[in-house]
């Protein structure tokens, strides 16, 4: 069995060995949730019940928000904007009229298109330089058995064999063994919608802009008027879905190729331009949620907890931020010892997140998909149906932005110095320029992902000065020896400006990016409070480590 060693800081006990964090399923998210442990000093076993890498599928491409991007790219050391594709606009169509266009800047960042297999390629690449990380390739788990003090698993295949973790995450998709051993229920929708899809090399009028078209005046009468999505890839290859009429209806290669065909002609002006159809596909949609993401030491991320996908909504963005919200807690867990409260935050933060999401999507999806649309409840609601899908499709709105976490189990209580910014608490921070403790200039989100809490000074003008000669300047020494207090390791940064704040404003962040609190200058014991209360509180006995959530 693979186990770690590592140095136990208590009372003379010197090394001790201990277990890996097993990870079932070698998809987007569990190749993440690996690296993320990996870069926090937490030991992994990932079981991949494939070979070892994936089949290139040109037509299975995955939309990523710019939080995510950050994530990926922190993960990988890879800038994906060279390996996908940041559209330069977006623009809506219903029949021949352009509803909305949206040009993306600097204010308005767009979202990164990209291949899965090229995705997935990065993460796998960077995980094979990772030496916590061991992957068990052609392993199919059968058997989790969990205690107390871990939980061991057992795989079949060539080299099938018992594996022992200290915890377990079921990242093994829609059919998760994980969910089915732990008897987990995963009610919801089956079908919720179909989609044709295809991947060609093409010209097309808008170049580099994602489209939206309702309606196509081709396709004006009968349900299957439907909608069609182009998103652009690099090497002038395009993306195209068709939403297909309900029923399970064969989609055949001729029909396939006759939408191609009729769709790039109505687009074209009446001419089809010559085109290479690369891969094509079915993407059927489910909207499903799981019960329960935790059972003691074993855990569910990605499809393995949740499906959604309907009306733009981007199911792999949700996972991705799975695996974020989870990994600093169990890198903690596995550190310092389980904390119960922390570890069923987890499951409290991230099913209400996307819980919401899905209700959100349940809700409207009658009133698009319906015969008279939203017309028949509000005026002049074609426009703003567009505009549903539109936020849907760009991750904005209650369709598509990130989930805030304002409820959360960590939240501290009311402080007294708690001030307002623009960031309200729980949500995720806006990425600025900070220096760094060694002095150098980077970007907020560069810090993140490390284990440690982030308090960042809000200070006008240092960012013209070398840190020597501010550092130990003003406020510095007292905020300084307040962040060596904390609970846990907190790394202290400086900003220029902060969206909202005030100068000396000190926001203290966690480790997956998200706000905790906004303080008025220095204070210490709302600071230490606020920290507690985003580890988990106080830690209980050891004695009642791991009895987890059931």
């Amino acid at each position: 069995m693979f186990t770690y060693v590592t140095q136990d800081n208590t009372a003379g006990r010197g090394r001790r060995a201990v277990d890996p964090v097993i990870i079932v399923g070698a998809g987007p998210v569990g190749l993440t949730l690996a690296l993320a442990l990996a870069r926090q000093e937490v030991p992994c076993v990932l079981l991949d019940e494939g070979p070892g890498k994936d089949e290139p599928r040109p037509a299975r491409t995955v939309v990523l928000q710019e939080d995510t991007t950050a994530l990926m790219e922190r993960l990988t050391g890879v800038p994906l904007a060279d390996a996908g594709f940041h559209w330069a606009g977006w623009r809506s169509m219903r029949r021949r009229q352009v509803m909305r266009e949206i040009t993306f800047d600097d204010s308005e960042p767009a979202p990164l298109h990209i291949a899965q297999h090229v995705l997935t390629g990065a993460l796998r690449a960077a995980l094979a330089r990772e030496p916590l990380v061991k992957v068990a390739v052609n392993s199919r788990l059968d058997t989790i058995e969990q205690e107390t003090s871990g939980v061991t698993a057992h795989t079949r295949g060539p080299k099938g064999t018992w594996w022992r973790g200290s915890f377990l995450v079921g990242c093994d998709g829609p059919r998760s063994t994980v969910r089915k051993l732990q008897d987990i229920r995963f009610p919801g929708r089956t079908a919720v919608e179909r989609h044709a899809v295809a991947a060609l090399r093409t010209e097309l009028p808008w170049p580099d802009q994602a489209l939206l078209h309702r309606t196509p005046p081709w396709r004006m009468s009968g349900p299957s008027a439907g909608e069609i999505t182009a998103r652009p890839l690099p090497d002038g290859v395009w993306r195209v879905d068709w939403l297909l009429p309900p029923g399970k209806d064969l989609v055949t290669p001729e029909m396939l190729v006759t939408r191609v065909r009729e769709t790039l002609t109505g687009w074209s002006g009446g001419t089809t331009p010559p085109y290479e159809l690369l891969d094509t596909g079915v993407h059927t949609i489910h909207h499903r949620l799981a019960r329960r993401w935790r059972a003691g030491r074993v855990f569910l991320a990605g499809d393995a907890a949740h499906l959604l996908g309907t009306l733009g909504t981007q199911g792999l963005d949700e996972g991705l931020r799975d695996a974020d919200n989870l990994a600093w807690k169990l890198a903690l867990a596995w550190h310092h010892g389980p904390h119960e409260a922390l570890l069923d935050s987890y499951q409290t933060e991230r099913r209400t997140a996307v819980a919401a999401r899905l209700r959100a999507a349940d809700q409207v999806l009658p009133l698009l998909r319906g015969g008279g649309g939203l017309r028949s409840y509000v005026p002049g609601s074609a426009r703003g149906s567009d505009a549903l899908l539109t936020d849907g499709h760009l991750g904005r709105g209650p369709l598509g932005a990130p989930g805030t976490y304002a409820d959360s189990p960590l939240a501290p209580p009311r402080l007294e110095g708690e001030v307002p910014v623009d960031t309200p608490p729980g949500a995720p921070v806006t990425d600025v320029r900070v220096t760094a403790e060694d002095g150098s200039f980077v970007r907020l989100r560069d810090r993140l992902g490390r284990g440690a809490l982030l308090v960042v000074l809000v200070a006008p003008g240092t960012g013209v000065w070398e840190r020597k000669h501010w550092v130990s300047a003003g406020i510095m020494p007292r905020l300084a020896a307040a962040v060596t207090a904390l609970p846990r390791h907190a790394e202290l940064l400086v900003a220029e400006s902060y969206p909202g704040a005030a100068a000396h404003t000190v926001l203290l962040i966690r480790p997956d990016g998200h706000l905790v609190t906004a303080l008025g200058g220095v204070r210490p014991a709302d600071l230490y409070a606020a920290a507690e209360a985003a580890l988990g509180g106080p830690a209980k006995a050891a004695a009642e480590a791991g009895t987890g959530a059931r």
